[in-house]
């Protein structure tokens, strides 16, 4: 007999290598990003019948290869990647001064970028995806006609009643000038069914005051359900029968938060495709976000 077809979630970004402080002037090395870890997690907390995979672009050398390995390891599906001829993955140092963290960037030739490039490869992933969720620096870092080619490709999924999943992440140092980044924000809103953005950023962005007002412009493009996170504050969660202000989880302890948003994002799109309403599934995005800050890293059990 044979077996039932498993459902798909895709996330659309890239994962890079980390180097982190380990002592000793040593760095011990991982692999992190925000769309990739918001797949890892939710392969930990997907609901029956759902399966991870990762769109992304990686290279033939061997830290690729390694990449790989590591994604089919913590149960993400690698067919998704595009393999690219002379690339490699991106890097990324984490510095600590004073239990406050920085970071240096290398990625100008990395292989992510050229993850939309392909049209017959994207027809494929889409084809066999059956939720999509994606993010600005996942937009930020492709070039503009592979931007575009991604977002017809998003918004065919929605018309076709695919779940497509955004979380705007803006990081302005990714982008030329603001009102590119304000641009491409719209666009991708525009061909998602949920969102799930960050009030800091927003107001930063857009002059948003409150949570109201950004849930409210998100809606208005025609977005369904919008969730906006505010740190340790209540998140707002607006969908088509009703708003609700929804109290964080209490950490037991607070040691790193990196990575919280991400997890937030896996645990509430699980929750909403496990067919949990918006306040029931975003209170469960609330408890993972709240163990994960009690760990270190954005990779946390």
């Amino acid at each position: 007999m044979s077996q039932p077809q498993s459902s798909r979630f895709v996330a659309i970004g890239e994962c890079m290598v980390e180097l982190s402080v380990a002592g000793d002037g040593l760095y011990r090395r991982g692999f992190a990003g925000d769309t990739f870890n918001t797949a890892w997690h939710f392969a930990r907390h997907a609901p029956a019948g759902w399966q991870a995979a990762y769109l992304t672009g990686l290279g033939t050398d061997e830290m690729s290869a390694e990449m790989l390995g590591f994604f089919a390891a913590n149960g993400i599906e690698t067919d998704a990647v595009r393999r690219i001829e002379g690339a490699a993955p991106g890097l990324y140092m984490i510095h600590l001064k004073d239990g406050e963290r920085s970071f240096s960037y290398w990625r100008e030739m990395a292989a992510a970028k050229r993850l939309a490039a392909d049209e017959n490869h994207l027809e494929q992933v889409f084809a066999a995806g059956d939720a999509f969720y994606f993010s600005g620096i996942t937009l930020a870092i492709l070039p503009k006609d592979d931007r575009d080619r991604l977002l017809r490709h998003l918004a065919a999924a929605k018309a076709g009643g695919k779940m497509v999943a955004f979380d705007p992440n803006i990081r302005p140092r990714l982008w030329p000038d603001m009102a590119t980044a304000r641009q491409a924000v719209e666009a991708a809103a525009r061909v998602s069914t949920h969102c799930i953005p960050s009030f800091d950023d927003e107001r930063a962005t857009f002059g948003d005051e409150t949570s109201r007002e950004t849930a409210a412009r998100y809606r208005s493009v025609g977005v369904g359900e919008v969730v906006v996170k505010d740190g340790a504050s209540a998140a707002l969660v607006s969908w088509d029968g009703g708003r609700e202000q929804v109290p964080s989880t209490k950490p037991a302890e607070i040691l790193d938060t990196t990575g919280a948003g991400d997890s937030f994002n896996a645990a509430y799109l699980a929750a909403r495709l496990r067919g949990a309403g918006p306040v029931a599934a975003t209170i469960a995005g609330h408890r993972l976000a709240s163990r994960v800050v009690g760990g270190h890293g954005a990779l946390v059990e």
